[in-house]
């Protein structure tokens, strides 16, 4: 039997704010029976928004925060002056052990600096990391880091490899999982110095590092982690949705173009609706921000219903299992060069 988790849940945060977090917290309890939510904001608006009790919500709080951190407010504005925020008082309640973990879709720079500040990288990670699932050919593929950190050091994509590796092993069952660090080629001779540097040092590491891996090969589904500086990897997340959202609608207007063509997307209705939930970005929504000493998980600003319920199932499977905790004592393993451990 699993033990209860508790959640705090930021709101205000996102594009939507408590139209879509209400009605996803009410669906989250109603469907888990050990989950219990704070959701954190102008309790006006949230009782406005639950409406008449309905079945789970006596394990719904409310707790009052006057404050939101605006979508295109900056990081060192919203640390210095929103302490009474959604975002800051649902990191101040994981780090107080009130809670387990918190899910927000507010601003990603601030949601990031707050965290940071409140709760701290653990010992060993010099910086944390944005990590996400990415579909593949044979189910998914966890990539960090995915814009947290522009300029990275070697020694920085070692952590991020450690952070992405205990992750997949916790919520994939994955005992070793593969890791791969992304480059311009799968030859040991191509790459910056950065990479360079960073496959010596993973390659002399514990983890199960098989090798570079271009950009075409996050998706085959042959690597369970693949490592890149934020720079880099944020690029290739946005690439990926632009090229997502293409093919979507090059096949929306293939298929009315004409009426012979709409007749043919009558017949093939069952194989797109297939396609579209493969590819359904929803279904990965929740990033989690590795290498704190809690639990953050940030859901797309503009996720629905659906979606910001992944992002609370992804806080929930990482808090039963204990991320950080399985972080830290990776870390804490780790036996680097001597000029590199510095």
């Amino acid at each position: 039997m699993s033990r209860e988790v508790t959640l705090a849940l930021d709101a205000m945060g996102g594009d939507f704010g408590p139209t879509v977090v209400v009605p996803a917290a009410l669906e989250a309890v109603r469907t888990h029976a050990d989950l219990n939510l704070i959701l954190v904001g102008r309790k006006s608006e949230l009782e406005s928004a639950l409406g008449a009790i309905k079945p789970g919500r006596s394990r719904i709080e409310i707790h009052h925060a006057e404050q939101v951190v605006g979508m295109d407010e900056s990081p060192a504005a919203a640390l210095r002056m929103k302490k009474d925020s959604s975002m800051r008082v649902a990191i101040d309640m994981v780090k107080d052990g009130r809670v387990h973990a918190c899910v927000s879709a507010g601003n990603t720079g601030a949601l990031l600096a707050t965290a940071r500040f409140v709760l701290k990288t653990l010992p060993g990670i010099d910086r944390p990391a944005i990590c996400t699932t990415i579909p593949s050919l044979r189910g998914h593929t966890h990539m960090l880091d995915l814009g947290a950190n522009l300029d990275s050091k070697a020694i920085h994509l070692l952590q991020f490899a450690v952070m992405g590796s205990e992750l997949v092993s916790a919520v994939d069952d994955i005992s070793s999982p593969k890791v791969a660090l992304l480059n311009v080629g799968e030859e040991e001779i191509k790459g910056n110095e950065q990479v360079k540097q960073a496959a010596a040092l993973l390659s002399a590491s514990s983890l199960n590092y098989v090798g570079y891996a271009e950009g075409d090969s996050i998706y085959t589904g042959d690597h369970d982690v693949v490592v890149c500086d934020g720079f880099v990897g944020n690029v290739a997340l946005k690439s990926s949705e632009g090229v997502a959202r293409m093919i979507r609608q090059f096949i929306r207007d293939e298929f009315t173009r004409n009426a012979f063509t709409r007749l043919a997307g009558l017949i093939a209705l069952p194989v797109i609706k297939g396609l579209g939930r493969r590819i359904d970005p929803r279904r990965y929504n929740g990033a989690s921000l590795l290498g704190l000493s809690g639990i953050v998980v940030k859901s797309h600003g503009s996720a629905d219903t659906f979606a910001f319920g992944h992002a609370i199932e992804i806080a929930m499977i990482e808090a039963r299992k204990g991320v950080p905790d399985l972080i830290r004592a990776r870390v804490g393993a780790l036996t680097l060069p001597e000029e590199q451990a510095v």
